[in-house]
């Protein structure tokens, strides 16, 4: 059985990408909000467009940490090509639509 990986997230960082993750589901909650209340197209994309822009901006937080933390880790432990392909995986799963 494969080991579960867990992320080691100081108390700090995950108050920050739970209040960012807090926002974001506001931001969801008003937009179907807005769709039921008929609110003008135009006006609905703009929120999405801004809710999108905030989860890409928690990806870029989490990336950042993960570059930092886990890959430098199997990097330091002389696990360079595991931390290349697991670069290379995440990259591809955040560049997917």
């Amino acid at each position: 059985m494969e080991e579960i990986q867990k992320a080691h997230h100081s108390e700090q960082n995950k108050a920050n990408l739970k209040s960012r993750l807090n926002r974001i589901e506001g931001q969801v909650r008003a937009i179907n909000r807005m769709i039921d209340e008929d609110v003008y197209c135009d006006d609905v994309l703009t929120q999405i467009r801004a809710t999108r822009s905030a989860l890409n901006s928690v990806a870029t937080k989490l990336l950042d940490h993960h570059m930092k933390s886990c890959i430098m880790n199997k990097v330091n432990q002389g696990q360079q090509e595991e931390a290349m392909e697991e670069l290379l995986v995440t990259f591809q799963k955040l560049m997917k639509d």
